[in-house]
């Protein structure tokens, strides 16, 4: 598990808006960590001929299918605990 890193700098919207308008940057108050990161996984050949049929049955590409599947089961561990 990560720890969320916590930016030491803070303003007001006000006074990032300034320093934007003023040509200044702003990025050091913002998130540095990516939204989405890349993972690599080895599955078994059956699985994936299972997958590609369930992912083609619904008209939808594997990736899209398995990024579902993975969002809707940590949505429910995030409700039971």
């Amino acid at each position: 598990m990560t720890k969320k890193k916590k930016n030491s700098k803070s303003t007001t919207a006000k006074n990032l808006e300034s320093k934007f308008d003023r040509g200044e940057s702003v990025l050091d108050y913002f998130r540095e960590e990516p939204v989405a990161k890349r993972v690599n996984l080895d599955i078994p050949a059956w699985a994936i001929q299972v997958i590609d049929s369930e992912a083609n049955r619904r008209g939808m590409a594997r990736q899209q299918l398995l990024k579902h599947w993975i969002i809707d089961k940590v949505d429910a561990i995030k409700k039971s605990g």
